[in-house]
């Protein structure tokens, strides 16, 4: 079995972490392929780099040479699964929607624990679109940037922590999501810390995209996700197959 796994941002040390999380959760067998965006932002913190990392991990997908079993988009409340699920015919997972689907087995609500500020109105959007904001106590922000959880791992352990533990005890949380793909080897020191479980995206989506591809599962095409209808498509920037991988 073969996975694919989008990085949404363009940095290269972000998809090493990434694609080792996810090399770790898999089942011998399976084979994980890192993937980083031949363009966009060096770090996805709002509206408008999401839109791009959007059209930029379909792109990619798109120009990647070799036969893949599913594909998973390593970026915490970002656009773009829709069109994935609809340009393919293998199973998408999206790591928010996998980590916030694995925490409801593990308890009776949920927090997500994520980067800025201004990213919490994107993933409760992303959980209430996805039929899993019900279940959520609180997303908390963490006051760190993507980029800085790398640059200081130890401030973010902290600062994780330390919004963890006020979702536990302040807004009743049983089970910690890890809001962010650059978070991916974050779990265990949280987790000791607080108590409670922690969900890793990455992991949880491995884990998701190899139970889908076992079962002979993928997305419907009967109406959301059909494929579109052949059209011109005027002057798009990126031909087929320029992109590399």
């Amino acid at each position: 079995m073969r996975i694919l796994v989008l990085n949404v941002n363009t940095t290269e040390t972000m998809t090493e972490s990434i694609g080792a999380e996810a090399a770790a959760a898999a089942s011998p067998g399976t084979e994980i392929i890192p993937l980083t965006p031949l363009f966009g932002a060096e770090s996805v913190e709002g509206n408008y780099e999401s839109y791009l990392a959007a059209i930029a991990v379909m792109e990619t997908v798109k120009a990647y040479p070799e036969p893949f079993d599913a594909v998973i988009q390593a970026g915490y409340g970002e656009h773009g699964r829709e069109g994935l699920q609809e340009l393919l015919d293998v199973p998408v997972v999206d790591i928010t929607e996998a980590a916030a689907a694995t925490a409801m087995y593990l308890g009776h609500k949920y927090s997500v624990v994520t980067t800025l500020d201004r990213t919490v109105p994107l993933i409760e959007d992303r959980l209430k679109l996805a039929g899993l904001l019900d279940r959520c106590a609180s997303v908390r922000a963490s006051g760190m940037s993507v980029l800085g959880l790398e640059e200081n791992s130890e401030a973010a352990v902290r600062a994780i922590t330390e919004q963890a533990m006020l979702a536990v005890q302040e807004d009743r949380a049983e089970v910690i999501c890890l809001g962010c793909g650059g978070m991916a080897g974050l779990k265990d020191s949280i987790a000791e810390r607080t108590g409670a479980p922690v969900v890793d995206g990455v992991a949880a989506a491995v884990t998701v995209a190899e139970s889908l591809v076992r079962m002979g599962l993928s997305t419907s095409k009967v109406r959301t996700y059909a494929p579109g209808r052949p059209k011109l498509f005027r002057n798009w920037p990126f031909a087929a197959g320029s992109l590399q991988h």
